[in-house]
């Protein structure tokens, strides 16, 4: 098993043979010991991590928040009246909007520990260490996800056929900063948007501190990264349609050749299998330069417009320096924040907000986060880390967390449902 996964690996980095990338370049070759490898056979390996990272969670994970979070709905002949009425028939034990991005984010796991036991094994060059600090951010990004969604998670530090049980949240909340700590000090620097870098790492750790509650902290690292120089806000069409900007911190490039998921399928006509609902839509105004890339009327709907590659497949953002804005207003509160918010919004075309409370504040960038990201895989988390899940989709309690798959409890004795979910 140890030794097959290598061959999966390198399967994986086959696909991104067709990659600009300097590293991606690079073609596979037989399986290797995991004892053994040389910094050849990791560069190698490497690159199977990059193509099984962007794929893995497959579409259902990336778009999993925006339909659990109402602001989309089933289009064409399966439409669901409401977003509520969807999400209590999907988001189950049973269904595969709970299963598959859980399956996605273990699979995706083992290969990620398979290589940092391999990589630290061998000799450790400045090579060598930034390809494991790619790989904890790699860990630290799936242990986001995973406790986000699902909260009490198994956490697995090295590959593993055993059964495992669950560890509590605030433990895999831990896990998740343990690995992007390591990744923010063995990172390259940014090189491109397509590459993990250092500066990747810290925001993905803001968004991390930003979910349990760390808001200073959060702030901190988010003006780190604003004040880098590598990065400015970008106009939407620059950003969602390929062209060069500096907003993009690190977006899958999601090639066809890497098994690349064609997100547009599931957005226009003749399918329009996920629609924004008429709430979200009556949210843009004209002025909002972000309009006409996040919406456009396709036939008989309004469709979401950022995936707009019908014939191919579009780049998915990871972190961009919009969030960044979003995360240093929300953690430095009204008084030192609402520059930072008014700046954004700004660039996008809008007038400046004056809210007079913390809530109206924190109402105020919920509502700019819910336009910005459209999509994007915010908005469900968003509602449940500011408790506002329940009032603002009048639904019960339970569906502020995801459950586990009923299938993956059949398998392991050990691991156990979410209490609101028995």
């Amino acid at each position: 098993m140890k030794k097959t996964i290598y061959t999966l690996l390198m399967s994986a980095a086959l696909a991104c043979g067709c990659m600009s990338c300097d590293v991606l370049d690079r073609y596979p070759h037989d399986a290797v010991s995991r004892d053994n490898v040389s910094e050849e056979d990791l560069s190698l390996l490497f690159t199977g991590l990059y193509c099984y990272s962007q794929y893995k969670p497959t579409f259902t994970g990336y778009f999993q928040n925006d339909m659990a979070g109402g602001d989309f709905t089933r289009g064409g002949g399966s439409s669901y009246a409401t977003p509520q009425l969807w999400i209590r028939d999907c988001i189950l034990p049973t269904n595969g909007w709970s299963s598959t991005p859980w399956v996605g984010y273990y699979a995706w796991l083992y290969q990620v520990n398979e290589f940092i036991y391999a990589a630290s094994k061998a000799e450790q060059t400045d090579s060598v260490r930034e390809m494991l600090g790619v790989a904890y951010y790699f860990r630290g990004l799936i242990y986001y996800n995973l406790t986000s969604k699902y909260g009490n998670v198994q956490i697995l530090r090295q590959a593993t056929n055993e059964q495992i049980p669950n560890s509590p949240a605030s433990d895999c909340w831990a896990f998740c900063e343990e690995n992007l700590d390591l990744a923010i000090k063995m990172c390259p620097k940014f090189t491109s948007k397509n590459y993990v870098s250092q500066q990747a790492a810290k925001a993905l750790m803001a968004r991390a501190k930003l979910g349990q509650g760390k808001k200073a902290e959060a702030a901190v690292l988010a003006e780190e990264v604003i004040a880098d120089p590598a990065f400015d806000l970008a106009d939407f069409d620059q950003i969602f349609r390929g062209e060069e900007n500096s907003e993009e911190i690190f977006t899958y490039s999601n090639n066809v050749e890497e098994n690349g998921i064609n997100f547009a399928g599931e957005f226009y006509q003749p399918a329009t299998t996920y629609v924004p609902t008429r709430e979200m839509i009556d949210l843009f105004v004209s002025a909002d330069k972000r309009m006409n890339i996040s919406i456009m009327v396709d036939g008989d709907e309004t469709v979401l417009n950022k995936y707009n590659n019908l014939t191919s497949t579009n780049p998915i953002p990871v972190s961009r320096l919009a969030e960044m804005y979003l995360i240093s207003a929300e953690g430095k509160g009204l008084k030192e924040g609402l520059g930072r918010l008014n700046q954004l919004r700004a660039k996008r075309g809008l007038p400046a907000v004056s809210p007079k409370t913390e809530d109206e504040f924190l109402d105020a960038i919920l509502a700019e986060r819910r336009l910005e990201f459209l999509g994007e895989g915010f908005r469900w988390f968003d509602l449940v880390r500011t408790g506002k899940f329940v009032e603002t989709m009048g639904m019960e309690e339970k569906y502020t967390i995801f459950p586990i798959p009923q299938t993956q409890i059949d398998l392991n004795s050990k691991l156990v449902q979410n209490e609101l979910w028995k």
